[in-house]
């Protein structure tokens, strides 16, 4: 994707989020609350080979990855200032593999790492479905305003 390309989708993204008639905490809390319906059970690891696909950050305690479109886990971490606000993550792993307790997540600030506490894989079709869901409108006609001067 070309720098230009990513910079109108950006910005369309944005006037989009500007236009929603849903205010921004309750839209986060609802893509937390997503993410951790699509959540399994904890696990204390997963296979990682270094290349994340994406990331989410879904407060300073909650972070989505994932290794591929349709791989993703929910990671539980601590320590962290200011996730929401970061601009790029990195993971440790040890022999291609991220552990509870172990790996961290890396800001790329002077903060320290962020301990990677949980460990949730996430069920990507239930979660784009509950998004889908959530996306349908109600869709209304106008009403007629009466012609002025008559």
């Amino acid at each position: 994707m070309t720098v230009r390309r990513l910079i109108v989708c950006i910005t369309l993204a944005a006037t989009l989020a500007a236009c929603s008639s849903v205010p921004r905490a309750e839209r986060e809390a609802q893509r937390r609350a997503d993410y951790e319906a699509a959540a399994g059970p904890s696990q204390r690891s997963f296979r990682f080979f270094g290349n994340l696909w994406s990331w989410e950050p879904l407060g300073n305690d909650l972070l989505a990855v994932y290794t591929r479109p349709s791989e993703a886990w929910l990671l539980t971490v601590g320590g962290c200032t200011d996730l929401e606000y970061t601009n790029a993550i990195g993971i440790t792993s040890s022999f291609h593999e991220v552990s509870v307790g172990f790996d961290k997540v890396l800001t790329g600030r002077r903060d320290f790492p962020c301990f990677i506490t949980g460990i949730r894989p996430v069920n990507v079709k239930q979660l784009k479905a509950a998004q889908e869901q959530r996306r349908t409108i109600q869709a209304k006609p106008r009403e007629v305003a009466p012609a002025a001067g008559k």
